[in-house]
C-alpha cells in the first residue's frame, strides 16, 4: 500500500507566481484556510500560516522521538540490550509488563497527533511522566526512603468532652 502524504498536505490548489503577484491578498486569504502551492517554472513552494508549519515540524520531530523510544521498549521486552549511549536507556528500569503499558499509552497518545488539539502536549506528558518514574525507580535515595520503617503514631479519636 503506497502512502501519499503530499495530497493530504497541499490539496489540489495550484497557484502560479504570476497569480500571486496580481492577487496577493486573495492568495493569502486562501492560504489562511489551507496550504496552497505556488508554482514558478519547475519549482513549487508551500504557502501556509507559520503556526501551522511550526506545528508540523514539532509533530515530525516528536514522531522521531516516539519511534525511537518505542523501538527501544520493544527491544528491551524481547530481552535485547540497548547501548549505554542510547537516549532511551532510562527504559531499562521497567519490566516487560510495564514496558507493554508504556508502549500502549504512548501509541494511544501519538495516534491523536494531527487529529486533536493538544495531542502533541499529551504525548510529551506521557514521555515525561514515564521518564520521571524511571528516575524515581532508579534513585537510591528514594529506594532507601521506601525501605525505611517509619515509627508511625496512630491518631486517636478526639473526645467530645472538653474540660477547661
Amino acid at each position: 500500500m503506497a502512502i501519499s502524504a503530499q495530497a493530504n498536505v497541499y490539496g489540489d490548489e495550484l497557484i502560479t507566481a504570476t497569480e500571486l503577484n496580481r492577487q496577493s491578498g486573495r492568495v493569502l486569504d486562501r492560504a489562511r484556510e489551507r496550504p496552497v502551492t505556488i508554482a514558478r517554472n519547475d519549482e513549487y513552494f508551500a504557502l501556509l500560516p507559520r503556526q501551522q508549519m511550526a506545528s508540523w515540524v514539532k509533530a515530525a520531530t516528536l514522531a522521531r522521538v516516539v519511534l525511537e523510544t518505542i523501538d527501544a521498549a520493544y527491544r528491551l521486552r524481547l530481552g535485547e540490550e540497548i547501548g549505554q549511549e542510547h537516549t532511551s536507556r532510562w527504559l531499562t528500569v521497567f519490566d516487560s509488563q510495564e514496558l507493554s503499558e508504556f508502549i500502549g499509552e504512548l501509541e494511544s497518545a501519538f495516534r491523536l497527533v494531527g487529529a486533536e488539539p493538544g495531542a502533541i502536549e499529551r504525548v510529551e506528558a506521557v514521555l515525561h511522566e514515564w521518564y520521571e518514574s524511571a528516575l524515581a525507580i532508579s534513585s537510591p535515595e528514594l529506594a532507601a526512603a521506601f525501605r525505611d520503617e517509619v515509627d508511625e503514631v496512630l491518631l486517636t479519636v478526639p473526645s467530645s468532652d472538653r474540660s477547661a
